[in-house]
């Protein structure tokens, strides 16, 4: 496992969503265009096994549950190379997803592009974009890396999504997410 801060070479602030077209564990393909008309969109590049993914799962369930009615459209994306870790396989991800309860889409980006064209680097790895699918946050979940929120004395991804869903500007600083590296086809 290597450690892995979240990258800002890619997509920088106000910049323009990649859109995307991938399955989802519930059999649909999704696109980043079905939320057009939403007041926020978050994806978040995360995996199965990552031990820095897996305790903020019931986070990520409980912002999407408290926000989606509010505005918040909610992805997650898969992007790790299955072969070298199947545990991040398709199947495992309904796995978790059900076991999670999980409520969003859950998508498997098997190419890599869209990690690429987002330039996510760990997992987990949150982008935060406006209505407008400008980028107004990416950044970590909190303070409690490797641990769960309710160790965390900070929560900076839901305070960015309730500046975004009440129309004002983002103000949370950023700071890295850390976690697993993605795990690259080689």
């Amino acid at each position: 496992m290597t450690i892995t801060p979240s990258g800002y070479s890619v997509l920088r602030e106000g910049n323009t969503a990649p859109d995307f077209s991938l399955p989802g564990i519930d059999g649909k393909t999704h696109s980043l265009m079905e939320t057009k008309g939403a007041k926020a969109t978050l994806v978040i590049f995360m995996c199965n096994h990552c031990p820095f993914v897996k305790p903020k799962m019931p986070y990520l369930r409980a912002i999407h549950e408290k926000y989606a009615g509010k505005g918040l459209a909610m992805f997650a994306i898969n992007s790790n190379d299955q072969n070298a870790y199947p545990e991040d396989d398709f199947a495992h991800m309904k796995e978790t997803a059900k076991a999670q309860g999980f409520s969003f889409p859950y998508l498997l980006d098997e190419s890599q592009e869209v990690a690429r064209a987002y330039g996510a680097a760990c997992t987990p790895d949150p982008f935060l974009f406006d209505a407008g699918f400008g980028l107004v946050y990416h950044g970590r979940i909190d303070d409690a890396h490797k641990e769960p929120h309710e160790k965390a004395k900070t929560n900076e991804l839901e305070e960015a999504v309730k500046q975004v869903l009440a129309g004002k500007e983002v103000t949370v600083k950023e700071e890295p997410s850390y976690g697993c590296n993605v795990k690259w086809k080689a």
